[in-house]
């Protein structure tokens, strides 16, 4: 029977392996092996990768690839991937070299602001309360000089507070919302303490104040906020129709129709949409992985952004004029180079080394090329081939793995079907007709 613990985080590694094997798994278990087979034989390394969380037993480590030849603004670069995915960085790389003899691609970055709130209740006078606001932002801004002084030295630190009225929303809700510049950190830390001091200073400064008539404001929280409409880069391509024909399928013009219309059906239909920007975050999430950033944030922050009219539809664009195909993105990205993992982990650090050492909106920019990439070659197996045809060629490997196959069937039957489908049964019967 399985049995509560305490104490458990002082536990020793070992210990807490040992706890777990013996409430969770049968004696026959091989789980402690699997578990320390993990662990890096470089203790030092072993130990940083121990400290990044709580309560770690082992490591789940992650293929890191490469897709070279993207062409951006006009310079070559490798970009990292970090993804279990099959297909997804293979997909990349041909998208990337495809546009490298078309131009490459464009970006541009939109904006940087990150917004933050402290999220209060007031029953009283909202005009009363925006005049007094208006009265003690000085104070509030002077109160976090401590905290910004050294983001401000490179440029940053907060942009502006204004007190917004929610009430429609929710009776007697109201927001401070603070507007920042975090420069090449992500800022999440710096974000949150310099909130949490701004509602300090707020609860004292109207702390039985005459001026508001005796109604108190009582703070709920105070938190950053993922979704960053305001913190945007746009990648493109263009060429001319001409250059898009694939020979034995479409010519120019009728692959970019085509194409175009795929990208209109997730312009209006949600549950391709879904589909869709998934496709983009193959791209977006290998690369924000590889550099130590936050995916989870960026993942809420994009599908928000997705849904900013009303109605979740596509990140991604296209159109036809003159004859020239474009084909483009706006995403919202909120990343870091400096902070975090970035300077900790050792393969984030060759990840951002093999990129240039990138500013945060250099960051920005490739990793929206990444997710434009993705979505280009996605599209284009969809509309053309299908998209079974490439992936489960990229995801062979695996399907022979799974069943076992030994390293002379592999290669025969990566041989095979280089010219025949490739499907889950389709590879099983291959293997027992070549071991018949």
């Amino acid at each position: 029977m399985q049995q509560s613990v305490s104490g458990f985080s002082k536990f020793t590694k070992v210990d807490k392996i040992n706890w777990l094997i013996s409430n969770y798994f049968n004696e026959n278990s091989n789980a402690k092996s699997i578990l320390e087979s993990y662990w890096n034989s470089n203790t030092k390394l072993q130990k940083l990768h121990d400290e990044f969380i709580e309560n770690t037993i082992s490591n789940f480590y992650m293929p890191f690839g490469i897709a070279p030849n993207f062409l951006i603004n006009g310079k070559l670069y490798t970009i990292p991937m970090t993804i279990e995915e099959s297909s997804v960085v293979a997909a990349a790389s041909n998208a990337a070299k495809f546009w490298s003899t078309r131009g490459g691609f464009k970006t541009t970055v939109l904006s940087t602001t990150k917004i933050g709130h402290v999220h209060f209740m007031f029953e009283g006078d909202q005009d009363t309360l925006q005049s007094y606001f208006e009265n003690i932002k000085p104070q509030l801004l002077e109160a976090t000089k401590p905290l910004t002084q050294n983001m401000e030295k490179r440029g940053g630190g907060i942009l502006d507070i204004n007190l917004v009225d929610c009430t429609q929303k929710m009776i007697h809700y109201f927001q401070l919302e603070v507007t920042f510049e975090t420069k090449d950190a992500m800022g999440a830390n710096f974000i949150n303490s310099c909130l949490e001091q701004i509602a300090s200073t707020f609860e004292i400064l109207t702390q039985n104040t005459s001026e508001l008539n005796g109604n108190q404001p009582k703070v709920i929280m105070s938190i950053l906020s993922n979704y960053v409409p305001d913190c945007v880069v746009r990648a493109e391509v263009s060429c001319n129709i001409e250059e898009l024909t694939l020979e034995g399928h479409f010519t120019g013009q009728e692959f970019a129709e085509k194409f175009i219309q795929a990208v209109q059906i997730a312009e209006v239909e949600p549950y391709r949409a879904v589909t869709h920007n998934k496709g983009i975050m193959n791209g977006v999430d290998a690369v924000v992985i590889a550099t130590g950033n936050d995916f989870r944030a960026v993942e809420a922050g994009v599908h928000a952004y997705a849904a900013k009219d009303g109605q979740y539809a596509s990140l991604s664009h296209a159109n036809l004029e003159n004859d020239v195909f474009r084909f483009w993105m706006d995403i919202p990205l909120a990343l870091g180079t400096v902070g975090g993992l970035t300077g900790l982990h050792p393969m984030v650090k060759l990840a951002l080394e093999m990129l240039g050492n990138p500013s945060a909106p250099q960051l920005m920019e490739m990793v929206a090329v990444a997710g434009l990439a993705q979505n280009f070659a996605a599209l284009r197996s969809l509309t053309t081939t299908g998209i079974q045809k490439g992936h489960m060629k990229m995801h062979l490997l695996n399907i022979l793995n799974q069943i076992g196959a030994n390293s002379t069937e592999k290669e025969q039957l990566i041989h095979h079907f280089k010219t025949n489908s490739v499907s889950h049964r389709a590879v099983v019967e291959a293997l027992k007709n070549l071991r018949d």
